[in-house]
């Protein structure tokens, strides 16, 4: 049997609600919101990018069932943070205040607030 990684642990410099461009693969040089990231696989849900269509069945919160457009998981090495400069960056970790942050590498602004 083929043993599975486990990212899990792992630290990554992408976060829920980052906007990220797709750097490779079919979306690449599209831009999104990060919905969700999946830790355990390495991936993460970007609004509107890679959409599938998928069938769901009948339930009491969704009476319709039927066909459903929805988000597919990209890889997160795929994608790279856009900084508010509007440019695609690395992004790097410093400590200001007594305090770890995220900044881009481009432009050297702090990510988060």
């Amino acid at each position: 049997m083929k043993k599975r990684l486990d990212f899990s642990k792992t630290k990554y410099k992408v976060k829920k609600g980052d906007t990220v461009e797709v750097i490779a693969g079919e979306h690449s040089g599209e831009r999104g919101e990060v919905l969700s990231i999946d830790r355990k696989n390495a991936r993460v849900f970007v609004k509107n990018i890679n959409m599938i269509k998928k069938t769901m069945p009948k339930t009491q919160e969704n009476q319709k069932g039927g066909i459903v457009e929805r988000e597919a998981s990209i890889h997160i090495s795929n994608v790279m943070v856009v900084d508010k400069s509007g440019k695609a960056t690395r992004v790097g970790i410093k400590e200001v205040d007594g305090k770890l942050k995220r900044y881009s590498k481009k432009s050297g602004e702090i990510l988060d607030k």
